[in-house]
């Protein structure tokens, strides 16, 4: 993988690809943006602040909010403004301290191809150094790693940096497509992801613990089998031991799946005693998924899991949506060693897998 201290930025365009996807109902985008800064928006920083002392000419912010469906209208997508990216302008500029502009309308730059080499583009004017794209799920061709519409996103820029860990596991055109236009590396904060969760597939210190939570055992099952190949113990909580029941799934001994309580809804004391007595003597612990349904009220074993990891000081790496944010909820992700910003995307690394946005780097 290619790293940013290894690509010449100065007097260049650079096309961030950036992870932008977090909450942004409008009644109440600051509070819940606050709470995403730590693991999503405010990962940008480090990347930009390098950009801007390296003296590129500018930075182009790209990524997409939530799922939304293309549309056209007279050959134009329809922009959902309540997913526009626009949303996140008065969040961005506070975390990067800069002004930013917004560019509505990706195709408002001009490339010129000739053997697959881009020889001329045209960026429209703008004297901040920073600019934001629109939601590029608003194009139908970035879900459908449109190579033309890669070629749209080339004119943008001189060079490609990924900063898009929680985005990595998607064969999207700004991910895999694009990359192969322009000279190409990783974000710093990707950097320190694929570092982090690389350290914990072939080097932790052990005893390694695994705590896998939350549902759908048909992603998880992967990541419960690889991760039972290298920790000591997988401890398996969430709605995940109903499914597990449900299938007649089977594990080794090192693999832990808990009971749950009389209503299913959390893993049983028995359980999270159990738990917890692993966990104390772990060196290092990852955590992806919740111990039980925490927005109902029933976070007994997640947090019960939480203090044993704290109090282990183990080297403790947590991701996944739900899990940051019970934690953040009850003031604990801070003092987690490292926090992750993807979710699927984690799962898939620690499965084993190879993420296409992290293989285009190569």
């Amino acid at each position: 993988m290619k790293l940013l201290k290894d690509l010449d930025v100065a007097d260049k365009r650079v096309f961030l690809r950036a992870d932008l996807d977090v909450p942004i109902e409008p009644e109440t985008i600051h509070n819940k943006l606050e709470t995403e800064t730590a693991t999503r928006l405010g990962n940008l920083k480090g990347t930009v602040d390098y950009l801007v002392r390296e003296c590129a000419k500018q930075i182009v912010i790209a990524g997409h909010v939530d799922r939304p469906t293309p549309r056209l209208r007279n050959g134009k997508p329809v922009i959902d403004p309540s997913k526009s990216t626009k949303l996140l302008l008065p969040v961005l500029q506070n975390i990067l301290k800069r002004e930013i502009s917004f560019i509505p309308d990706v195709f408002a730059s001009e490339t010129k191809q000739s053997d697959g080499e881009i020889i001329s583009s045209k960026t429209p004017r703008n004297d901040n150094v920073v600019v934001l794209l629109e939601n590029l799920r608003f194009w139908e061709g970035e879900t459908k790693n449109d190579p033309e519409f890669a070629k749209k996103l080339a004119g943008f820029a001189d060079v490609y940096v990924n900063e898009a860990f929680g985005n990595s596991h998607r064969e999207h055109a700004s991910m895999v497509a694009l990359p192969l236009l322009l000279p190409h590396c990783a974000g710093l904060h990707l950097e320190e992801e694929v570092r982090v969760m690389t350290k914990l597939l072939e080097t932790p210190a052990r005893p390694f613990v695994s705590i896998v939570g939350g549902a759908k055992i048909e992603t998880k099952l992967p990541l419960i089998n690889n991760l039972s190949k290298i920790s000591h113990n997988v401890l398996v909580g969430g709605e995940l031991p109903l499914e597990i029941a449900k299938k007649g799934q089977k594990f080794g001994e090192n693999v832990l799946v808990a009971t749950l309580t009389q209503d299913n809804k959390d893993i049983s004391l028995e359980s999270a005693q159990k738990f917890t007595r692993l966990i104390s003597a772990a060196r290092t612990v990852v955590w992806n998924g919740p111990m039980g349904l925490f927005e109902e009220g029933q976070e007994t074993g997640s947090r019960a899991v939480a203090l044993a990891i704290l109090e282990s000081k183990a080297y403790s790496v947590v991701g996944g949506g739900e899990t940051t944010q019970f934690l953040e909820k009850g003031g604990f992700l801070s003092q987690f060693s490292f926090v992750s910003a993807g979710g699927g995307a984690m799962l898939e690394f620690l499965s084993g897998k190879k993420l296409p946005g992290i293989a285009a780097l190569e």
